[in-house]
């Protein structure tokens, strides 16, 4: 079978629970709370795909939800330093929800390199980084095969040395 049959790292997670009714607006596993579905969510995050359809529009809703410092430049670099500070005090969960949204409106490459950053970002962190991925499990499908076609296998991996 194609790429898309691959293993996501142990950092990447799909979720096809369905909605809360109440909308999912609030995160209770921020202290580590049970959630919907088993397990604990350290550090919970919760994002919305939908309204991190661009660049900006994710490093405005990150920059938002995560209380990144001021010094955030909104940028891939910027983001893996603001991650890796941010994992210096704790675990962190980043539920994204409407996930098959992100980045939608974005070249194909630009996930990919969310993701190199999401990578690396939990291969070096002192403590864990979480993503979930979270969507009805129709479009999951679809956002599987694009982050497939974007990393190409390379999911987790570091980033690939520049020149």
């Amino acid at each position: 079978m194609g790429a898309a049959s691959a293993q996501p790292p142990a950092w990447l997670v799909y979720d096809g629970t369905p909605p809360e009714p109440d909308g999912g607006a609030a995160v209770p596993g921020s202290g580590g709370d049970p959630q919907p579905g088993g397990g604990a969510m350290p550090g919970g995050v919760l994002i919305s795909g939908a309204r991190a359809r661009t660049r900006a529009t994710l490093h405005e809703t990150l920059a938002g939800a995560l209380e990144l410092p001021g010094w955030y430049g909104r940028n891939w670099d910027a983001l893996a330093d603001a991650l890796a500070d941010r994992l210096d005090s704790g675990p962190l969960t980043l539920v994204v929800t409407d996930a098959a949204d992100l980045l939608a409106d974005e070249p194909p490459a630009q996930l990919g390199t969310l993701l190199d950053v999401l990578g690396a970002v939990a291969a070096g962190g002192h403590e864990t980084l979480r993503v979930v991925l979270r969507d009805d499990p129709d479009r999951l499908r679809a956002l599987r095969d694009r982050v497939a076609a974007v990393l190409g296998g390379r999911v987790g991996a570091p980033p690939p040395a520049t020149g």
